[in-house]
């Protein structure tokens, strides 16, 4: 009759994950920073591309091709200090203005589109209630629960990033 014992697991090599095509969804410079630092440090190692995206929410009594001149710009502004980022890090940066009537769908769409494999997204945690179950805003949930990949939220308390 043999005696089994319990063996420690293998430890050779951890396992690493590689990631080639990292979407970051941005709003402005502050949550910009550590979401594509994040997304930089996971890229550099592997000469992975990051796209990084402003969403222009377009109201829907406008068309999708309104001119909307500030918001426009701020995502520009969003995206050029984006690629800054990425230029410290030594990753190419693939800079998109998407417009949309919603954030989240436009998210997962472009993901999908891309065929990302991780999206990288810096959010605050809301104050939560009895009644509510969003940890994050509706946005993030939509892409946490409709997203065709891995999503990765760096959280951080309270309301600001």
């Amino acid at each position: 009759m043999a005696v089994l014992a319990r063996q420690p697991l293998a430890t050779a090599t951890p396992l690493r994950v590689a990631y080639r095509r990292i979407l970051v969804p941005l709003i402005d410079t502050d949550c910009s920073e550590q979401a594509m630092g994040i997304a930089c440090q996971l890229a550099e190692d592997r000469g992975a591309g990051v796209t990084a995206v402003s969403v222009v929410e377009v109201p829907v009594e406008l068309p999708l091709d309104a001119h909307m001149l500030d918001a426009d710009a701020h995502a520009k502004h969003v995206l050029e200090h984006a690629q800054a980022i990425g230029d410290l890090y030594g990753v190419r940066v693939a800079p998109r203005v998407l417009r949309a009537r919603a954030a989240g769908e436009a998210i997962v769409e472009e993901a999908t589109r891309a065929r990302t494999e991780i999206i990288v997204l810096r959010a605050p945690r809301k104050q939560r209630s009895q009644r509510s179950i969003q940890v994050f805003g509706k946005t993030v949930d939509y892409v946490m629960k409709r997203s065709p990949c891995r999503v990765m939220v760096a959280a951080s308390p309270g309301e600001g990033c």
